[in-house]
């Protein structure tokens, strides 16, 4: 069953572009197949708007009903430049801090002031990939129901529990409560591989991953073990999302003994 949107349904999808509003509403907006796929599927989206070409396309994200978008009301609410036309307002998942140090959890992210949302989507998708427990967000970082958050990771924000404004020193003392050793990935420190050979990844392990632009100052004498990724080529450094990947990748390994 479609309809055509509603004065209410528009206004409030225009006004779940700023962060306020989407705090304040508890509500949040997605935008393309995939990312509406996971919202329907993990049951967050209340409403879902497509225009018929994608209604068409993507039948099964709108066999429940769905309100119908004119084109140019996909080209006023899309972040994207070639946009699918379908989009879908959900309920903002929320979670604490038990939600993520369960009894069975093994491996969290913590991302220490991120501020760049693509960036963000990113750690968060590579999180969910390799299996992580959880992330949690310090206060300072990036929302992660920032659109370009929830595009770029791809549906994964509605698969793992992200628990966000919360003090880096709080999250280290639960980690360590929870009998987890806390990581700090940096450009300095001891090398990557070394330790995953010596077993020091075999545990319960909290990545810290740092700001963009100053990396971990603080939050390294916070740590544990500080730990670098070894570089063999001229790259002076890797971008955030893709250390992350690189650590998450090799600590979920040694964890499930595939390396």
């Amino acid at each position: 069953m479609s309809n055509d949107i509603t004065t209410t349904s528009l206004k409030l999808a225009r006004r779940l572009r700023n962060r306020k509003f989407r705090s304040t509403a508890g509500e949040f907006l997605v935008e393309g197949a995939q990312a509406v796929r996971e919202a329907v599927v993990s049951g967050h989206a209340k409403r879902v708007l497509a225009s018929s070409h994608a209604a068409k396309q993507f039948p099964d994200l709108v066999a429940l009903g769905h309100e119908n978008l004119t084109p140019r009301q996909v080209s006023d609410l899309a972040e994207t430049v070639t946009p699918q036309g379908i989009f879908a307002i959900c309920t903002t998942p929320a979670f604490t801090m038990d939600d993520v140090f369960t009894p069975t959890a093994h491996l969290v992210v913590i991302c220490s002031q991120i501020r760049d949302p693509g960036n963000l989507g990113t750690v968060i998708r590579c999180a969910d990939a390799f299996g992580a427990d959880g992330v949690i967000l310090t206060t300072g970082s990036v929302d992660p129901t920032n659109p370009k958050t929830v595009r770029a990771s791809v549906g994964s924000i509605f698969h793992l529990p992200i628990v966000t404004g919360v003090d880096l020193d709080e999250a280290i003392v639960r980690a360590r409560a929870s009998s987890f050793s806390v990581f700090a990935a940096d450009g300095i420190g001891e090398d990557l591989n070394a330790i995953a050979t010596q077993g020091g990844l075999d545990g319960k392990i909290a990545w810290i991953m740092g700001n963009e632009a100053w990396g971990l100052p603080h939050e390294k004498s916070l740590a544990d073990q500080v730990v670098k990724i070894p570089m063999w080529g001229k790259a002076e450094s890797l971008n955030l999302s893709t250390a992350a990947a690189v650590c998450l990748y090799i600590t979920a390994s040694r964890q499930r003994g595939a390396v």
